[in-house]
């Protein structure tokens, strides 16, 4: 019996809303802010249960940031709730100078991240965010594959001293990581495999099970393993698979630059080099369809694992 399947499908965002409506009992110091996006974040029950400990900011966000750092100063652990591409893209500022510089210990969690925020387009659709926040000093970078795993990293980051960037999608996914242990930096290997190295994040973690069942039909043994922090990048994880298979295909919602195959490369040139192939948007912006389009179109499923494994261990 396979150890990962799934029986139902919930968002990502519903995770990090349950995570931090537990938050909100156990822990007095958490407090949550919002930028007018309230129930987009699934932060209606913080809200509801600890108004004291709420703040709506509107549509504000540097001023949210800016907010959230000062509110560390008095022990506060401050969670920020908006879409990816106003997180990042629209308050990188605010996050350099305000949060990662002065190293403040604040959660930033952003929804609707990558192409599948689906139908509003290519100006939200941020495909840019793990690159931006992985080149800050000292930010934890976190993205997460299902809801089981994002309610997980939203309790682990609170206990975790110094800024995180979690980032978490729209769209209802299988989950299959229940009751799966959640270590910031540690991978998780699904399979085990001898032909390649499968390294995925996010919505691609699902898709990279799929292709290696696929694969198995075709006589080839793929190895997946499930980074969901890109950084710091559990490099021991990665380096042992590829010296077993001797290839890896990265898989991310992200642009091919700047993401976690360019931090597996890093990894791999700095190590051991090995042939690698990238699943990840070819270094353009978005549309607007529904998710599961965009995700073909842009070659961001199983198909295009299979695609790029075959392709890859060629080059072996």
């Amino acid at each position: 019996m396979k150890k990962y399947t799934y029986t139902e499908k919930k968002d990502t965002r519903s995770g990090f809303g349950d995570g931090l409506t537990e938050l909100g009992k156990t822990n007095p110091n958490v407090v949550a802010l919002c930028a007018d996006l309230t129930g987009s974040l699934k932060m209606n029950d913080f809200e509801k249960n600890h108004p004291e400990r709420f703040y709506q900011v509107g549509i504000a966000e540097a001023n949210m940031m800016g907010i959230a750092a000062g509110l560390t100063i008095g022990g506060k652990i401050p969670f920020t709730g908006t879409f990816a591409n106003f997180s990042t893209g629209r308050v990188y500022d605010q996050i350099r100078q305000s949060i990662a510089y002065s190293d403040k210990n604040v959660k930033v969690c952003a929804s609707h991240a990558g192409l599948t925020l689906g139908e509003d387009g290519a100006t939200h659709q941020i495909l840019e965010d793990i690159g931006l926040m992985k080149m800050l000093p000292g930010m934890t970078v976190i993205n997460t594959c299902d809801y089981s795993q994002t309610k997980a990293a939203t309790l682990a980051i609170a206990e975790h001293e110094g800024p995180v960037y979690l980032r978490f999608g729209r769209p209802k996914v299988p989950v299959f990581m229940t009751d799966e242990p959640f270590v910031i930096g540690k991978a998780i290997k699904l399979t085990e495999g001898t032909d390649v190295t499968i390294v995925a994040t996010g919505h691609l973690v699902w898709e990279a099970l799929q292709a290696a069942e696929q694969l198995e039909e075709k006589g080839i043994s793929a190895e997946v393993i499930n980074i969901h922090t890109i950084k710091p990048l559990d490099e021991e994880a990665i380096l042992e698979s590829v010296a077993k298979t001797g290839c890896v295909v990265t898989a991310e919602e992200h642009n091919k630059y700047g993401g976690l195959g360019e931090s597996v490369a890093r990894c791999l040139a700095t190590n051991n080099p090995s042939p690698q192939e990238f699943v990840a948007v070819n270094d353009s912006f978005g549309e607007s369809a529904t998710p599961d389009q965009l995700m073909a179109k842009y070659g961001l499923n199983d198909v295009a694992i299979i695609a790029a494994v075959e392709k890859v261990i060629k080059r072996k």
